[in-house]
């Protein structure tokens, strides 16, 4: 193959690898040139991590009138609510919004179910639950854990690479919980809901892994459904259990603070998943528990503690760590067909078009198209192109 300097990759899915016992094919091996990591990811992950964080003080203030369970289903029903509106807007305005990848086919409903099950149903109630029992400073730096749970799912149960400095990096994380969740005038870690948050963040931690294997679909239908879904359930059990529908006031703040920090929270979370894996947007959403104790604090009154001093060390020791990584090696990609947004400045996507396709420009676009087999080495993350299996000693 004749190539003109470009890093030009095929894309796969879960079947590319970098595994010896795969047959020597006939490949072009590109070396390319140094390219910047794509830091656009990192930058929706710490917009959805803000706007997560600031739904825990928030939601703490609005348990004063609605019941956690009924909360909980208003939260995503106001997803659902804000992304439709949205979406009705862009339309009407005349300026719709192209799909962020292509609609959900037959084999997505299984993960999208578990993802509702997980991450829509239980892990919401949960917290709620556990909110209405500790202090919101003390719940939102107990969501540092569902950067740990994820990142566990995504090693053991998903195969997902993990290097000595992501680990690291959740570690550093993973002890400024500790720090964080210390109750240093009793002398003892505070328990009451914390149970309830931890059992949250595990049920989150899990959904971010189902979520992350349809990804590279379009974000906003699987938000739209998750909060339609989760929200009209968890509603239904509110009021099956004796709750009462709130005020009209305290209804629309619910559903405003839903379409925020769940809706488009979620969407940016998607998005940040199919170009970074669970394991390290999981483990940069660690950010979010900051961005809560900070606003219970400002919004609630709550006492700020020496104890955050050391936590806040760690948790800027783990961040430094994970945007210093450098993930680059050989690896090889096998020939694939499918479909999924792409832009044309990312290396991967070279080929041609024919007629309105053309026309999506650099902005992305969705449509079939085709790679050829490749062995090529350059930095990447954990995107659709390269969830392949790493050997020893791979970073």
């Amino acid at each position: 193959m004749i190539t003109d300097g470009r890093d030009t990759v095929n894309s796969t899915n879960r079947e590319s690898a970098c595994r010896p016992d795969l047959p020597e094919p006939q490949l072009a091996i590109i070396i390319g040139p140094e390219r910047e990591l794509n830091r656009r990811p990192h930058l929706a992950i710490a917009v959805s991590s803000i706007l997560f964080g600031l739904g825990t003080p928030l939601s703490k203030l609005l348990l004063k009138d609605v019941p956690p369970v009924a909360l909980a289903g208003l939260l995503y029903l106001g997803s659902f609510a804000g992304l439709s509106a949205a979406k009705a807007l862009s339309r009407f305005g005349g300026r719709a919004v192209r799909p962020s990848g292509p609609p959900l086919q037959a084999g997505d409903w299984p993960w999208l179910a578990g993802a509702i099950a997980a991450g829509g149903i239980a892990g919401p109630i949960c917290l709620m639950l556990g909110l209405s029992q500790i202090t919101g400073t003390a719940a939102s730096l107990l969501l540092n854990l569902e950067g740990a749970a994820t990142a566990l799912f995504a090693v053991l149960l998903f195969r997902e690479s993990a290097g000595r400095s992501i680990w690291l990096a959740l570690g550093c994380m993973t002890l400024a919980g500790a720090f964080l969740t210390w109750d240093s005038g009793r002398g003892r870690f505070a328990l009451g809901g914390s149970l309830l948050v931890v059992a949250a963040m595990a049920a989150w931690g899990l959904d971010n892994n189902l979520t992350r294997a349809i990804a590279d679909r379009d974000s906003v239908q699987i938000a739209r459904l998750k909060g339609l879904v989760a929200g009209a359930f968890s509603f239904a059990l509110a009021l099956a259990l004796g709750s009462k529908v709130p005020g009209p006031k305290v209804l629309l703040l619910g559903l405003l603070l839903g379409a925020f920090s769940y809706g488009v929270s979620l969407v940016l979370f998607i998005r940040a998943l199919r170009h970074l894996g669970a394991f390290r947007t999981g483990a940069f959403f660690s950010f979010a528990p900051f961005i809560g104790a900070l606003a219970s604090v400002a919004i609630l009154g709550e006492a700020a503690r020496w104890v955050w001093l050391p936590g806040a060390a760690f948790m800027a020791l783990g961040l430094v760590l994970l945007l210093r990584e450098r993930h680059e090696h050989l690896h090889r990609h096998v020939a694939l067909t499918h479909t999924h947004a792409h832009t044309h400045d990312d290396g991967h996507h070279h080929h041609d078009h024919a007629g309105a396709v053309e026309a999506a420009g650099a902005a992305g676009h969705v449509h079939e198209h085709r790679h050829e087999e490749l062995e090529h080495s350059h930095g990447h993350w954990p995107d659709v192109h390269h969830r392949h299996q790493h050997g020893r000693g791979g970073t």
